[in-house]
């Protein structure tokens, strides 16, 4: 077996690890990087789909755009990808019962569309919801009570409620309200009836424009950011194996770690590190560490959750089928949850005069949306969108894809259990793990990339810094600055 000492080693090529890769690459620091995929990008890797024609069709897996209240990530990535990162006037609406509605939520809009008495009990509803919470201080428990004390039950029924349990899989009052407070921190119906008043009045903000109106967008995928990030690094002599996991961890005595590799061919790689870095999910990387850790941690990862998904990426011989990045589905008559139209990125993303859908699908592996044939997906596609988005002629290919792991479940004992496991991997002090899947907390991608730049200073500075304070902002996710290009 091949044994092999380095200073760091980096397990998974998503942001979070090819961020510290860059960063400990600029300051000439050893390191390796492995990563169990054939390609870079974890979450927000891009496919890249050649058909029989020479048409070639780019994916990311989901919808990415890039946002950040940090100046210094936009730098990051303008400095590895310049001309490659264009701006992108932002377009997302919700598909309600046949009908569109703005995302976020167009106050006076929903109101038309509701009709007068559905706009009374909305009303009615919201009143109580501030008696109820307010007045009478009802404690904000779960998910559920916190949609409804800044919604009323009718509106958050009908515009937060219904895809937040689509996308969890289980009802909202058995939901954290963590979730609630990462994605719709300061929205409420008195702010979105705001928005809607300026909107109309055409009222200027004078400070950086949110990001819900425009982005940052690489021209051929997200994914352009992390296999820019492999080249370079790969030129400056780093290596970085592809299709190789970790399948055992040892925490040495003596303060080294030793990790077992084995690639995709069977062959094992033997690792010795000053620093391990993780960013695969962490309720399999603690089933990996030696010597076994206590029983209590064991059965607290175990109880940790993640959420799957399955992608249908459509294929279309038509020049365009909305203006839309994406489209929310929220309607629990359908198992579809959100759909991309990828040129809508960026023109690149399909050949010209042709356009893609990439459909996603929330499930838990082993159910039957997991276990769904191409078929019986494209099926639910035609049903629910044939004839109004596209005809089944238009098709030209479909492609499945199953991703394990996307988002962690945020039940109401997630951090009871979580807290567990992150006492137990703080005692090693040479082990940082990152990212969304490493540290168990949905967070965007600019928080991973954050991650990863704080994770690479600690490294090089040999000094921990406060990696568990980024993106934890009490504010709503959907938003950030847009800065200028330099």
């Amino acid at each position: 077996m091949k044994e092999i000492k380095t200073e760091t080693l980096i397990i998974g090529a998503g942001p979070a690890g090819l961020s510290c890769a860059m960063e400990l690459s600029k300051a000439d620091k050893d390191f390796i990087v492995v990563e169990k995929d054939s390609m870079p990008g974890g979450l927000s890797k891009t496919y890249v789909f050649k058909e029989d024609d020479g048409s070639v069709f780019y994916t990311d897996n989901g919808p990415h755009r890039f946002f950040s209240k940090n100046k210094n990530l936009y730098d990051f990535i303008e400095n590895l990808i310049s001309e490659d990162w264009i701006k992108v006037k932002r377009q997302t609406r919700q598909y309600i019962d046949g009908v569109f509605y703005d995302y976020p939520v167009n106050a006076f809009q929903a109101l038309r569309n509701i009709g007068f008495l559905g706009s009374i009990k909305m009303g009615a509803d919201y009143f109580f919801a501030k008696i109820k919470y307010g007045l009478f201080k009802r404690p904000i428990n779960t998910f559920q009570d916190y949609a409804y004390a800044n919604f009323g039950k009718s509106l958050a029924d009908f515009n937060i409620v219904n895809y937040t349990e689509k996308i969890w899989g289980i009802p909202s009052d058995q939901i954290h309200p963590d979730w609630a407070i990462q994605r719709i921190k300061g929205l409420n119906l008195l702010s979105v009836f705001m928005g809607a008043f300026r909107k109309i009045l055409s009222i200027k903000n004078d400070g950086p424009k949110s990001l819900v109106e425009e982005f940052f967008y690489p021209s051929k995928g997200t994914g352009l950011i992390y296999e820019t990030i492999v080249k370079k690094i790969e030129s400056k002599g780093y290596t970085v194996y592809f299709e190789t996991e970790p399948v055992k961890i040892d925490f040495l005595k003596n303060g080294e770690i030793l990790v077992w590799l084995k690639n995709k061919k069977g062959e094992e790689l033997k690792i010795i590190c000053t620093n391990l870095v993780e960013s695969i999910p962490i309720t399999n990387f603690v089933k990996l560490i030696e010597p076994k850790p206590e029983t209590e941690i064991i059965e607290a990862v175990s109880k940790l959750r993640h959420r799957n998904q399955v992608y249908l990426f459509v294929t279309l011989n038509k020049e365009s089928i909305t203006g839309d990045q994406w489209i929310y589905f929220p309607s629990k008559e359908t198992s579809i949850a959100r759909v991309s139209e990828m040129r809508n990125f960026s023109k690149f993303m399909s050949p010209e005069g042709k356009t893609s859908l990439f459909v996603e699908f929330f499930c838990f592996e082993g159910d039957s949306v997991w276990n769904s044939s191409k078929e019986e997906l494209l099926e639910e596609v035609l049903r629910v969108m044939g004839g109004v988005f596209f005809d089944k002629k238009d098709i030209r290919e479909t492609y499945v894809i199953r991703q394990k792991n996307v988002y962690p479940v945020y039940d109401m004992n997630y951090l009871t259990y979580l807290d567990k496991v992150k006492n137990y991997l703080n005692e090693y002090k040479n082990l940082f793990y990152i990212g969304r899947p490493g540290r168990f907390r949905y967070n965007n991608q600019d928080h991973s990339l954050e991650m990863g730049m704080l994770t690479a200073k600690s490294i090089i500075d040999s000094k921990k810094y406060d990696i568990e304070s980024v993106g934890q902002e009490k504010e709503y996710y959907e938003e950030g600055k847009l800065f200028s290009k330099k």
